[in-house]
């Protein structure tokens, strides 16, 4: 399994193609899809799905244009898998964005999403497990590989950093909870954040506990 990272858009959200055979998984798509889509036809690569650390906009903007360029070349469709927790979200995503960017993206609305829940989840050739880290935002999620040691955290932790905790809908002590939960996996497991390199659980097990 083969991972690349494309730290994307102005907030620089790592977008991740995850490569397999002669497919790839995106996790969180971020806000560049003629980039993404580049990157996919270069190494000749089918979609099997699109993934969603997380419902903020900065890790989805470029998920509607994503799915009509699908839909235009394959004719099927590409649905976002999330959390259900997080899609009101998906509501806020104009408005989020030009909070923080200080102007009004052009955004493609989603078309079709796809819930997920924590456990075993198995996309084409890609099998790994769904943590529900909650905190950051109420559907956060963790995507566990267990068979190659890799674990991506979205904006749950980052090398040195864990994610912020200060939206209306975030949660101090749901977040330690989270963070408890996935220090439990074993210490050489790398880390793939929502932004930032990457780290291991057991660079960052000691790092944690400087925010609690």
């Amino acid at each position: 399994m083969k991972i690349h990272t494309y730290p994307l858009g102005q907030m620089r959200a790592n977008c991740y193609l995850v490569e397999k055979e002669d497919h790839c998984l995106i996790i969180d798509p971020a806000d560049d899809a003629s980039f993404i889509l580049e990157k996919i036809q270069e190494r000749r690569l089918k979609i099997a799905g699109m993934i969603a650390t997380h419902g903020h906009f900065d890790h989805i903007l470029a998920v509607g244009e994503m799915q009509i360029s699908y839909k235009k070349i394959i004719g099927k469709d590409l649905p976002l898998i999330i959390h259900p927790k997080d899609k009101f979200l998906l509501k806020r995503v104009v408005e989020t964005a030009r909070h923080f960017l200080n102007y009004e993206p052009a955004v493609i609305p989603i078309e079709s999403t796809k819930n997920i829940k924590e456990g075993r989840f198995q996309i084409s050739d890609f099998g790994f497990q769904i943590i529900h880290t909650p905190g950051h935002t109420p559907g956060s999620i963790c995507l566990y590989f267990s068979d190659e040691n890799v674990l991506f955290t979205g904006d749950t932790l980052f090398k040195m950093g864990i994610g912020r905790y200060d939206f209306s809908y975030s949660d101090k002590d749901d977040l330690r909870k989270s963070i408890e939960k996935i220090m439990k996996l074993p210490d050489d497991v790398v880390i793939y954040p929502g932004h930032g390199e990457e780290s291991t659980i057991g660079e960052e097990r000691e790092n944690v506990k400087l925010f609690f």
